[in-house]
């Protein structure tokens, strides 16, 4: 069974992102034909000698010239290595929201910078989301090399320029690569280009297939939200259904069960297929327990040995996603893994201004896109982690009561420091 690696990507607008995309799908053959000749005829009409890859990527368009809210748009492909899923997001501004949501759950984001112009604005901006993110690993893809002749000099600027970048916003060095790519002509995306001889590094797409899978839930401690509790036989089957969010569990594991804090051990890991000696995280199963405890959905099984935290008082950072406004005093609902409850809203901290990549005073609201500290309490206390120690307890959302729509994607923890 091949593994799989989730991956975003970002950039600029007019970087080439989506041409860059089309090429992976086009050069691993992921693309159907007659998508290909539908490219072909269009790029044909457009005058083009060679196939627009981007137009194999590019069906929002219609909706971008209408001035529609482009949403992240999730493509799936694979090589004889690895199966992919790709969160491709927009590039505009005015979609930073839409950035966080692609990159909420990668192991890995490909930022774009297009190799005339270097590290701008909306580089840092995307940049101090993933950090803010806690996203791995970043491949930083200097797109269009072929504009500036291949010139190794400019090339190797732009990558030192954003390592220090990367490096400020707490990144290490090895886990940031630059690959100088053509999305055009096909450099280094799949195939290593001629072009670039003195570069020794990978191409894109052999990046991606060999980099580490292992996100930071992996080495985090075993935490799994109850999604159903399964009873069936003559009352002697009692197990918990849930997918492992971080960590792995085993039988004989000493687990604890939240909120109510009774400890016990664990008797076995079910799956349709049988018991397994070994679970990790990603992986759905069915947890049984040696003694008999009163779990509901939304209880959340801990390693005992690093519980998390029981508590109704949280700072957090939010991303506020809704075009009306959030101030102090709100009362909306907040979604933490399979539990919702009540929420207050108190004060607000220092926003991140994305074009310097500084926090800056409190606001008195935050606006659709603001990224922010607020301090909230909930009606019912919730097991949370810090996001920087554990994603999957430390993330949550906002929701608006009346309508069902989420408001905003929070992280449960003090700001970043960011000296970009």
């Amino acid at each position: 069974m091949k593994d799989l690696l989730r991956f975003a990507t970002a950039g600029s607008v007019d970087d080439g992102k989506s041409t860059l995309v089309g090429r992976l799908l086009y050069d691993t053959k992921s693309v159907l034909a007659d998508q290909i000749e539908a490219v072909q005829r269009a790029s044909v009409d457009k005058g083009l000698t060679t196939p627009d890859l981007s137009l194999l990527v590019d069906g929002l368009r219609a909706e971008r010239e209408q001035g529609i809210t482009i949403d992240v748009a999730y493509r799936y492909f694979s090589t004889p290595t690895r199966e992919f899923v790709l969160a491709d997001t927009p590039g505009h501004v005015q979609y930073t929201r839409n950035t966080v949501t692609g990159a909420s759950t990668a192991e890995l984001a490909v930022l774009l910078v297009d190799a005339r112009h270097g590290v701008v604005e909306q580089t840092r901006r995307h940049a101090a989301v993933l950090a803010l993110l806690r996203v791995p690993r970043l491949v930083l893809a200097i797109n269009k090399i072929d504009l500036v002749g291949y010139d190794q000099a400019a090339l190797e600027a732009i990558g030192k320029d954003f390592a220090g970048l990367a490096r400020s916003l707490g990144f290490a060095d090895d886990a940031v690569v630059t690959i100088p790519v053509s999305a055009l002509v096909g450099d280094n995306v799949v195939e290593r280009s001629e072009h670039t001889p003195w570069y020794d590094g990978p191409t894109l797409l052999g990046h991606l297939e060999s980099v580490p899978v292992t996100g930071p839930e992996t080495a985090a401690p075993f935490r799994m939200a109850v999604q159903y509790v399964i009873r069936h036989g003559a009352g002697d089957y009692r197990g918990y259904a849930g997918q492992v969010a971080a960590g792995t569990v085993a039988p004989g594991d000493e687990v604890v069960v939240l909120q109510g804090g009774h400890r016990t051990t664990v008797a076995s890991v079910d799956t349709a297929d049988g018991p397994l000696p070994r679970a990790g995280a990603g992986r759905s199963v069915t947890v049984r327990l040696a003694d008999d405890i009163d779990i509901a959905r939304g209880d959340v099984l801990a390693a005992a040995a690093a519980p998390p935290r029981v508590t109704s008082e949280l700072d957090a950072v939010l991303c506020w996603l809704s075009d009306t406004p959030l101030r102090p005093g709100a009362r909306l609902l907040l979604k933490h893994g399979a539990r919702t409850t009540q929420v207050i809203v108190g004060a607000l901290g220092e926003r991140l201004d994305t074009e310097t990549v500084e926090w800056v005073d409190a606001p008195e609201r935050l606006a659709v896109n603001d990224i922010a500290g607020v301090s909230l309490r909930t009606a019912d206390p919730l097991p949370v982690d810090d996001y920087a120690d554990v994603r999957a307890t430390g993330g949550f959302l906002l929701i608006d009561p009346p309508t069902g729509n989420t408001l905003a994607a929070g992280l449960v923890g003090r700001p970043l420091t960011l000296a970009g």
